[in-house]
């Protein structure tokens, strides 16, 4: 029997975590079922359960997995010198990110937000699930904390507040962001990135003052 290779495994598991997110953003969470996810990938019960044993362990994969881009996008500002500027670079990694997953669409629309929102929510019932969030919440925040840092050090920012009050507020801010989409509907990650924008101006001179 012929040896499957690394690449078509890897192939498998994507395909089977990118149905289940669609799946999970368009029905709910507690609404899909696994048969659900099966038809939605068009694959046999047991080639699914040969990479997840379930609904949880989905879900715990797919936080995982965005965290974990979140966090390489955020270290590998942190390592440039100076980093990009707050809104130049919270725009560039939450549109990767939105734009990596624009399948999750429901009734049409984009609906990853929905699904971020699904998994916050379910984190109150499910400890495993909160587990994986807190452990990728605690590494983009320590990546966003390195960031300040280098903006402190550049001169960028000013250095007399807490890196880490600045990592939390900025991952709030996106937070928010995403709030809104899922309940509002779609903007662009533009509106975010002015907004961002114009708050960094307010200590600016305006020229010819």
């Amino acid at each position: 029997m012929a040896r499957v290779s690394q690449e078509h495994l890897d192939a498998r598991r994507r395909q089977i975590l990118d149905g289940a997110a669609a799946c999970f953003a368009r029905n709910g969470f507690h609404a899909t079922s696994m048969q659900d996810v099966l038809k939605e990938v068009d694959l046999s019960a047991g080639a699914v359960y040969r990479y997840f044993s379930g609904k949880d362990e989905l879900i715990g994969a797919i936080v995982a997995e965005v965290m974990g881009e979140v966090r390489t996008a955020f270290e590998e500002a942190a390592r440039q010198s100076p980093p990009p500027p707050p809104d130049e670079l919270v725009a560039s990694v939450l549109g990767r990110t939105l734009d990596a997953r624009a399948f999750v669409t429901a009734d049409g629309e984009p609906a990853f937000a929905r699904l971020v929102v699904q998994v916050w929510t379910e984190t109150v019932r499910n400890e495993r699930l909160a587990a994986v969030l807190d452990e990728g919440y605690a590494a983009v925040r320590a990546a966003w904390t390195r960031v300040v840092e280098a903006y402190q050090e550049s001169g960028m920012m000013r250095a007399d507040v807490p890196a880490d009050d600045v990592a939390r507020t900025m991952i709030s801010t996106v937070q928010g962001f995403i709030v809104q989409q899922s309940l509002f509907g779609p903007v662009p990650v533009e509106v975010l990135r002015n907004g961002l924008r114009a708050l960094m101006s307010m200590g600016e001179t305006s020229s010819g003052s």
